[in-house]
């Protein structure tokens, strides 16, 4: 039995999307710990997992990037945030391997700390992305703008331009990071989506059509596919649910705070005469402070899973965890991105026919009716894209990735699993 160690950012978003992936280890004869925050621990354990918590320093740093006024403004409050957790990360990943003995250390790539102790262990490790790599190639837009792929020399130009001008804006908050690396004997980074990928094996868990593709891409990077997974995606229908007989459109925000509550409220306006039932899932915001028309059904969580089966489209800010899952299940997606990556999200699932985009500064009911109506329609291109996300391989995919690398450490290090022990 191999060991291998993944250690989590705050959030479900981030630790979701890896369960398949861990019970897959599971099933090929492996152990699995798992790092992440407190409130996560007990779905862990009732998975079957080891559980320890990160460090509480971590989690009380809050993300608060939904306070930024602009794209690009939104991006630096995220690498500052990332810089924040990172001191922590060290000392936190070094007592969990000194605790564990893994094999292999699996961590997420915004843990930019946690990246740097693992590097300086010596032992096989990986780094992955449950969100889009910020991938600065030649061949696509500069990410986090949301743009169109270049179209010409015009495009080309606009994307140079950013390019020079864009990265080192970030690249400010790169002295602490970089004081961090070298106290661990690590070489420095030069830009900040470097620390996206300095691990020698980069699993991003999304594929072609919502990746650009690429002919740049680092060597280090496979593109494994989206898993889904949610705390009752077993259990039996609500009796609530089964009630419902109409078309489902779900409607949900941020599990992360970013002050989205608009979205629910203009989507049950615009929605209220649609020939449909609206289940809203309202996470960090109390239910009761919204106008609910007869048609609409109201909860803090629901097992998205669940509601998708029912699903003519969903309604969401574009987070790549309820984004991709819609997806996977053939459901078109009416976008408004809010913040963080999510411009990119839209622009990809837009180019993608699987559904359709409207930025929050245009949000009214009026609008959001016609673009819930337009995505609706998308249904055969949502059940294209979710057979070109399924054919990467997801769990099983990532898991034989894994496997690789820990077959390449245990080529240059034999023994190490027995001196482990």
């Amino acid at each position: 039995m191999s060991r291998f160690l993944f250690y989590t950012a705050p959030g479900s978003g981030h630790l979701y999307p890896l369960i398949p992936t861990l019970h897959e280890l599971r099933r090929r004869g492996h152990e699995a710990v798992v790092c992440a925050e407190e409130s996560l621990l007990e779905t862990l354990r009732k998975q079957g997992f080891k559980a320890l918590p990160i460090a509480p320093e971590i989690e009380r740093r809050e993300d608060d990037t939904w306070k930024a006024k602009t794209p690009i403004g939104a991006l630096r409050r995220s690498v500052a945030m990332y810089v924040d957790r990172a001191r922590h990360e060290v000392t936190d990943v070094q007592a969990a391997i000194a605790e564990v003995r893994p094999d292999v250390i699996a961590l997420d790539n915004n843990c930019w700390g946690a990246a740097a102790a693992a590097a300086a262990s010596g032992l096989p490790w990986a780094q992955l992305a449950t969100f889009l790599l910020p991938l600065t190639t030649r061949d696509a837009p500069p990410f986090g703008l949301g743009l169109k792929p270049a179209a010409g020399w015009p495009g080309k130009l606009r994307d140079e331009v950013l390019r020079q001008g864009a990265v080192p804006l970030f690249d400010i908050a790169l002295p602490p990071v970089n004081r961090l690396r070298r106290s661990l004997g690590l070489p420095k980074v030069k830009h900040v989506p470097d620390l996206y990928m300095t691990a020698p094996l980069v699993l991003s868990y999304t594929a072609e059509p919502l990746e650009y593709p690429r002919t740049q891409l680092p060597p280090s990077v496979r593109f494994v596919g989206p898993s889904s997974w949610d705390p009752a995606q077993d259990e039996d229908e609500p009796e609530w649910l089964a009630r419902i007989e109409r078309p489902i459109v779900l409607v949900t925000v941020s599990t992360v705070f970013q002050d989205d509550a608009k979205l629910i409220q203009v989507a049950l306006d615009a929605l209220a005469d649609e020939p449909y039932d609206v289940v809203v899932t309202t996470a960090s915001i109390d239910p009761a402070s919204f106008r609910a028309p007869a048609n609409a059904h109201l909860f803090r969580f629901v097992p998205h899973s669940q509601v998708l089966r029912k699903a003519a489209a969903v309604v969401c800010h574009g987070g790549m965890g309820i984004t991709q899952k819609s997806l996977l299940a053939g459901v078109p997606v009416c976008i408004v991105p809010f913040g963080r990556d999510q411009l990119e999200v839209a622009r990809r699932v837009e180019l993608a026919g699987a559904g359709t985009r409207l930025l929050a500064g245009r949000l009214n009911a009026a609008r959001l009716r016609q673009a819930v109506r337009a995505a609706v329609v998308k249904k055969p291109e949502a059940e294209r894209v979710a057979a070109r996300l399924l054919g990467a391989g997801g769990a099983e995919a990532a898991a034989t990735e894994l496997e690789k690398l820990l077959a390449a450490g245990a080529a240059v290090n034999p023994g190490a699993a027995d001196r482990r022990q």
